[in-house]
């Protein structure tokens, strides 16, 4: 495997030796990702598409839950007033 050269501030590289990672698989899995990432966003959202086209509407026993959860983590499910 080829080798190259990486800069990155001291800071950042201390942190990665303190939680004992692998520089290397670190930034080899970033790039599979970031690769992975502007492929998809040059499919122009066809995976979206697809996944859209496989989600359903909410029932109207989702909305209840989603609204009963809301308003235990938030206090309200009201839109605030402007």
């Amino acid at each position: 495997m080829p080798k190259v050269r990486v800069s990155l501030p001291k800071p950042l590289l201390d942190k990665v030796e303190a939680h004992g990672l692998s520089l290397s698989e670190l930034l080899e899995k970033a790039i599979r990702r970031e690769i992975l990432r502007q492929d998809l966003l040059e499919s122009d959202g066809e995976h979206v598409v697809g996944l859209l086209d496989r989600i359903d509407e909410p029932r109207p026993s989702d909305i209840a839950w989603a609204r009963r959860a809301a308003e235990e983590l938030y206090g309200s499910t009201e839109p605030a007033a402007s």
